[in-house]
């Protein structure tokens, strides 16, 4: 064990801490544990003094003066900090520091240039709504930056430019250089700041300005990450940088030694000390006294700062040695893990007591942070969940792209909500933290809490059940994939080794937009107008859009490209008559669609020659107007039963009707855009049987373009041993790891007369398809499905794909 572990925490915790009986709390980076020999310090003083509200000459107000300038000393001194060469500004919390100097650098003139790390809470973030001009910035662009590489929001900019980072992330617990403040006033000029957000760093480390020269300019904490009580924050300044802040207009009680309201305004701050101006109103000055006690006791406790810094990461490396132990019957990881700093040799430098993590199920499912956090609560774990107030150290973590979290927030996503995962990624993180008062029961007692509860020790078979499935058609396989963004738009081929996502209304993306008459609000097809076959859109998930072109002629005034937001970005939508909804007719449905600005709609306008706006219909098809799949088993689908006539008995009931062929006269399922069902599939061998056909009339062979399929299925077999239109006797099929139930044939119209390429119109397909597929007057090709949801909790039932070459098999029994 050696010595960096404190076992007399041991001894005292269950005198000072006795909240902690039968709890194990791990949220120490939220807020450290109040002692009773504080709470007993403090209120013993409360009763035997009279303290007044300061800022008068009263014997209760001068006592509460003298003693909250003899705690602004010793707070100094706690960090190592030379009252000649800092000051300390009490103010209710690390975020309101922040705010505090980002008020005064909005009045600089000309405003100034905002650099903030990725691993920034959320309070450091937000700065750059005050700046001119901001950037998020990586370690690389850091030391590029302090290289002389290049500016610090990209390109130099003449004028005041501040930079701020956490000295630990409060989201991994990651150290980041300090020394990185010494080199930023190195290489920059005297207009050049620094920020450091220390208060995730000083719960267990010591805070070390001893030597101003690498002191950063403006620091900021809060008390309660340290000593648990009080409710108190602060920013230290350095004095001889901090002049700026000065630059504040604001004014409160006590920050001024005159002000004129009447017939003239003006005011004179005081100027005796920098802390006398920034300080507004009365001070919480019972907090300021509890705050010398919370020092006092701490050091009697604990002794030094470097000695609970030694004690938590002994802590921190043995919580995660257990939990990176953790392993499935299957040998497959528990946890997942984000904290980076425990696989190095030098984790006492890089890495503060914080773990970040996530876990996974035997078949590599994420478990739910909401579920996990909840069982954990009713065996009394204290821990925190979700994005942790820091978005860019979340998003790196996860692997979120910024249109993936827009996706999510458009389609409900909050902080505080219970579902957290979306599209097979979960959203948010684990976080387990020690302090000064954590012990190796508590890490041994949370280790155990993840092997009761989520160690599968005996992995079921993650086989595929193909017991009733016929494999007559298994050399059948996954020709292409293809979407349409814009319904009766042109397709965007899914890419090879692309798996792709599929949601209950199709494959993601696939008629989410449609076009819109702006007189009629009926939604357009390529029936009236053809040339809509030309509109390519194209889904760019680097840039985070949906990239559209026009392949055909236009005039030089219309753009080359669009991009609109795979999000529901707010900044494209329209707005008529007060709101940003639309209400539009497709096939006979009534929805409502976010429309979009003129600039957008303008576009699609002046190529195809129809006032008209681009739409989308609401995110997972949900809100007003929600449709549902109208396809079926045609009568020339239904196999008829094998039966054996039976005489009825003379005076019996007669028997109950037959349920339907097919269940989705039963169930509703949902779709966007697309006219019946979720998915269309069509064969190879069905369209070359087709071809075959017209080329026999002497016609053209057509292309599988112009059926508008999401799914090709074609096969390795030789042509005698195809039998097209075999999907007429389909009841479901697999495709790779997933299912899909067949949900009867697609009834065709003279849209299927379009050439894709050129939107010019020929009578084939139709006329041969008149001939050799019509049912009842109606004619038929290809074959409506939806996905069948696995259950089982595995990640592919999280996150079901399918791609390109995916083997096919057919469930073809009764």
């Amino acid at each position: 064990m050696g010595d960096d572990y404190n076992s007399n925490v041991e001894t005292f915790r269950e005198k000072e801490y006795p909240m902690l009986q039968d709890a194990v709390y791990l949220d120490h980076a939220g807020t450290a544990l109040y002692s009773r020999s504080l709470m007993e310090r403090f209120t013993t003083d409360m009763i035997s003094h009279l303290y007044g509200n300061p800022h008068s000459a009263s014997p209760s107000s001068q006592l509460s003066t003298s003693r909250i300038e003899d705690t602004r000393l010793n707070v100094l001194r706690f960090f190592k900090a030379d009252p000649e060469e800092f000051d300390i500004v009490f103010v209710a919390n690390a975020t309101a520091g922040i705010k505090l100097v980002a008020d005064a650098f909005r009045e600089t003139d000309g405003g100034f240039c905002y650099g903030y790390h990725r691993d920034a809470h959320t309070s450091l973030v937000g700065v750059r709504e005050s700046a001119f001009a901001s950037r998020c910035l990586e370690d690389g662009d850091v030391e590029r930056w302090l290289s002389g590489k290049e500016g610090l929001i990209g390109e130099d900019r003449e004028g005041v430019k501040l930079f701020a980072y956490p000295a630990q992330s409060n989201l991994d617990g990651s150290r980041l250089p300090l020394s990185w403040i010494r080199k930023a006033k190195d290489r920059s000029s005297s207009d050049t700041y620094v920020l450091l957000d220390a208060s995730a760093m000083v719960s267990t480390n010591q805070l070390d300005l001893s030597d101003a020269n690498s002191a950063p300019d403006f620091t900021v904490l809060s008390f309660y990450k340290i000593f648990g009580f009080p409710d108190l924050g602060a920013l230290i300044v350095r004095k001889d940088t901090g002049r700026i802040l000065r630059k504040r207009k604001y004014f409160g009680g006590g920050t001024v030694d005159i002000v004129l309201s009447m017939k003239e305004q003006w005011h004179s701050f005081k100027d005796n000390s920098l802390h006398e101006s920034l300080e507004d109103g009365t001070l919480p000055f019972h907090n300021i006294l509890a705050l010398d006690a919370a020092i006092e006791i701490h050091k009697k406790l604990y002794g030094s700062m470097e000695c609970i810094a030694k004690h938590t990461a002994f802590l921190a490396k043995r919580l995660y040695d257990g939990l990176v132990s953790l392993r499935h019957g299957n040998g497959e990881a528990v946890c997942v893990i984000y904290s980076p700093g425990f696989s190095s040799g030098k984790a006492r430098n890089t890495q503060g007591p914080i773990i970040a993590f996530n876990v996974r199920n035997s078949r590599g499912a994420w478990v739910s942070n909401t579920e996990f956090e909840r069982l954990a609560s009713i065996r009394k774990f204290h821990i925190r969940s979700g994005g942790l107030c820091n978005p860019g150290g979340v998003a790196a973590s996860l692997k979120l792209e910024p249109w993936e979290m827009r996706r999510n927030f458009s389609t409900g996503f909050r902080c505080g909500v219970e579902t957290d995962i979306y599209a097979g990624k979960i959203t948010g993180i684990l976080r387990a933290s020690l302090g000064a008062m954590s012990t190796i029961a508590d890490v041994d007692a949370f280790i155990s809490f993840v092997q009761e509860f989520y160690v599968e020790t005996n992995v079921p078979s993650q086989e595929l059940d193909n017991s009733t499935i016929s494999r007559t058609n298994s050399s059948l396989f996954v020709e292409s994939l293809t979407i349409y963004p814009i319904k009766s738009c042109g397709g965007f081929s899914i890419p090879n080794n692309t798996s792709w996502e599929v949601k209950p209304e199709g494959l993601a993306w696939d008629r989410e937009w449609c076009l819109v008459h702006q007189g009629t609000g009926q939604a357009l097809s390529q029936k009236r107008q053809p040339r809509m076959a030309l509109i390519k859109p194209r889904i760019d998930f680097n840039r985070g859009t949906l990239s559209i072109r026009y392949a055909g002629t236009t005039t030089s005034s219309v753009q080359d490209e669009i991009h609109i937001p795979l999000s529901a970005d707010p900044a494209f939508s329209s707005t008529l008559n007060g709101n940003k909804f639309l209400s539009s007719r497709v096939c006979g449905d009534a929805i409502v669609a976010q429309t979009y600005k003129e600039e957008i709609n303008n576009f699609f306008t002046h190529v195809l020659g129809v006032p008209c706006s681009l739409a989308r219909f609401p995110a997972g098809g949900a809100g007003f107007g929600m449709r549902h799949s109208k396809a079926h088993m045609q009568k020339h689908q239904r196999q008829k039963k094998a039966t054996t006539e039976v005489d009825p008995v003379p005076g019996a009931f007669p028997s109950p009707p037959t349920p339907p062929d097919s269940d989705s006269e039963s169930k509703r399922r949902p779709i966007l855009l697309s006219n019946e069902s979720p998915m269309l599939a069509i064969t190879t061998s069905s369209l070359n049987a087709l071809n075959e056909a017209i080329v026999g009339s002497g016609g053209n062979q057509t292309s599988a373009s112009v059926f508008r399929a999401n799914i090709v299925l074609t096969s390795t077999a030789t042509k005698d041993e195809q039998h097209p239109y075999d999907e007429d006797k389909w009841k479901s099929i697999h495709i790779g790891q997933e299912q899909f139930q067949m949900l009867g044939s697609c009834r065709r119209c003279h849209m299927i007369c379009v050439n894709q390429e050129t939107a010019e119109k020929d009578e084939e397909p139709f006329v041969t398809l008149a001939r050799t597929r019509r049912f009842d007057s109606k004619i038929f090709f290809g074959s409506h499905m939806c996905h069948v949801p696995r259950s089982g909790g595995t990640r592919a039932s999280q996150y079901p794909t399918i791609k390109v070459g995916d083997t096919v098999i057919v469930d073809v029994s009764e």
